[in-house]
């Protein structure tokens, strides 16, 4: 079965060919970081006309690399939320149109679920059940996963995001938009021992997250330390990179003991992070458990996660879409593959 995948609920338009008997066969992406660093932000307006502009030179150009036709095809799936209405929309009216004049079924996916499954197109790939640790910038959430569909809230952010966390708190430091990559980066250069910030609901006795605080930490360390020279951005940068590696880290191991699974699976933007790869990579090798990433560069927003996901669901019998976005859309609604 040949699926092709679009997503377009933010800021990247991302188009790719899934083979179920031959695996990812070819993907595009976009990003608009260019067009929105002029105003240190998504401006959704402008998301969507970019989303319009770039899918179908992005289609042709994914079809032409797996040297495959339109005809080829055997189901398309569409990101349909969450996000912002306008941009999945734009990939929503795509897949449909195509869809109805190819004669072939859609497939409604939800963004979170293809980076809850994208490390499964990794080699070598987890099976199920395993704890994954969702983490990118709008969302922080540990789940139980058994299978497609069959997901288990453990835990989640109750304000903002780790994502969140890095680029306000890189807007904080001057570091333009996205700020996170960029704070990350002048991690490296730092000391995380020159400052001491809060790890906030660490020992919560739960598996929820809480860091706005340690963006208000960062926020009032910026005002005590005025002007700031570049060590000093790069210090509190890694400061702040441990607090949150450290956090999440503890949150996983809590986790997986909670349940007796053996397997974790990072997934999501957050999840490309060096510091925190390599601080579970430890955490794991201690305990003898096991650790799936995404590749790096499916990490990001991207089509081969939607063609997937869409691909699962099709396998498992689950029942075609329809013309709908959902710009709010809670991940346990969803029905099980």
């Amino acid at each position: 079965m040949l699926v092709l995948g679009i997503e377009s609920s933010c800021d990247e338009t991302g188009v790719a060919l899934y083979d179920t008997s031959a695996g990812l066969l070819a993907h595009q992406l976009h990003s608009q970081i260019a067009m929105h660093a002029e105003y240190g932000g998504v401006v959704p307006e402008l998301a969507s006309r970019d989303h319009i502009r770039r899918v179908l030179p992005l289609t042709e150009a994914c079809l032409a690399d797996a040297g495959r036709s339109l005809t080829d095809i055997d189901a398309i799936a569409y990101t349909a939320g969450p996000g912002l209405s306008g941009a999945l929309l734009v990939g929503a009216s795509v897949a449909n149109a195509m869809a109805f004049a190819l004669n072939k079924p859609t497939v409604a996916v939800h963004h979170l679920e293809g980076h809850l499954l994208s490390p499964l197109l990794a080699d070598p790939a987890p099976v199920f059940p395993f704890i994954a640790l969702l983490v990118s910038g709008g969302h922080t959430q540990l789940m139980a996963v058994h299978g497609v569909g069959r997901y288990e809230l453990l835990g989640e952010t109750v304000d903002d995001a780790a994502g969140e966390a890095f680029d306000k708190s890189a807007k904080l430091l001057g570091l333009g938009y996205p700020g996170g990559p960029a704070l990350s980066k002048l991690a490296d250069q730092g000391d995380p021992a020159r400052f001491t910030l809060p790890r906030p609901m660490l020992n919560s006795g739960d598996l929820d997250f809480s860091f706005s605080g340690l963006k208000t930490a960062v926020l009032n360390l910026v005002k005590a330390e005025q002007p700031l020279n570049e060590q000093t951005r790069a210090d509190i940068c890694a400061a702040f990179q441990e607090a949150i590696v450290e956090v999440l880290s503890k949150k996983c191991i809590k986790a997986m003991k909670q349940t007796g699974m053996q397997r974790l699976v990072i997934a999501g933007g957050v999840g490309a992070n060096r510091q925190l790869r390599a601080g579970l990579d430890e955490v794991c090798r201690r305990r003898n458990w096991q650790v799936f990433y995404p590749p790096l560069h499916l990490c990001t927003d991207n089509g081969a996660m939607i063609a997937f996901a869409g691909a699962q669901r099709l396998q498992h019998a689950s029942s075609a879409g329809s013309f709908a976005v959902q710009p709010r859309w809670d991940l346990s609604t969803l029905p099980a593959a």
